[in-house]
């Protein structure tokens, strides 16, 4: 899906006071999930001790920070990710479940990329890990394809100017997009791995530049 601008003006989403729950009550919660479930046979302890190694080691937006340092400093590289992502990012090792079908947007001077899925929340994990909690929010999912621009400003203090064209692209569960940043100004001294610290989850969302 590709949305551009838009001028109606609606009112801000703030995405940090959209079903807040509180941080105190998250273990309590984890906790009682996680006896429930293996209570009812559903699942064993060994089961989620695997998953979250997996979160914490394995899946991560590192991996995608990795993958755009690598395409910043490897032209070739950069041209293989933004004509087949998925197997451009297997060439690294990166991959797997909820990544089968990858897409890599190239961000320039003049065309801003943004990624949303209006139907969930699919999600390329192998580059990202798991999704932020605002991108599975109905606000999110709505405004940002009718109204990208003011949303990006408005909620994510990323304020676009007029010629930058802003393209929304919609993830599903046959087609997961992430974002290439352009490489910051400055940098062309630095190493891959010097590269690397610089890109944040929210750039390969693209919600920030």
């Amino acid at each position: 899906m590709n949305a551009r601008n838009n001028d109606y003006d609606p009112s801000a989403l703030v995405i940090d006071q959209i079903y807040p729950i509180p941080a105190d009550k998250l273990p309590a919660r984890t906790k009682a999930l996680e006896e429930l479930l293996i209570g009812h046979g559903l699942l064993t302890q060994e089961a989620i001790d695997r998953v979250t190694a997996a979160y914490e080691q394995e899946i991560s937006p590192l991996l995608g920070a990795q993958v755009v340092a690598h395409a910043w400093s490897d032209p070739t590289f950069k041209e293989a990710l933004l004509s087949d992502a998925t197997e451009a990012c297997r060439s690294l090792g990166i991959g797997g479940l909820q990544g089968e079908y990858m897409v890599a947007v190239e961000n320039t001077a003049t065309v801003h990329n943004v990624v949303v899925c209006t139907l969930c929340s699919c999600y390329p994990w192998p580059v990202l890990g798991l999704p932020p909690k605002w991108y599975k929010y109905p606000e999110y999912r709505a405004q940002i394809v009718m109204h990208p621009r003011l949303v990006l400003k408005q909620t994510f203090g990323l304020d676009l100017p007029p010629s930058v064209e802003i393209r929304v692209w919609d993830s599903s569960s046959e087609i997961r997009y992430f974002v290439l940043p352009q490489r910051p100004s400055g940098t062309e001294d630095l190493s891959e791995s010097e590269l690397i610290p610089l890109v944040r989850r929210e750039l390969m969302i693209g919600v920030a530049r």
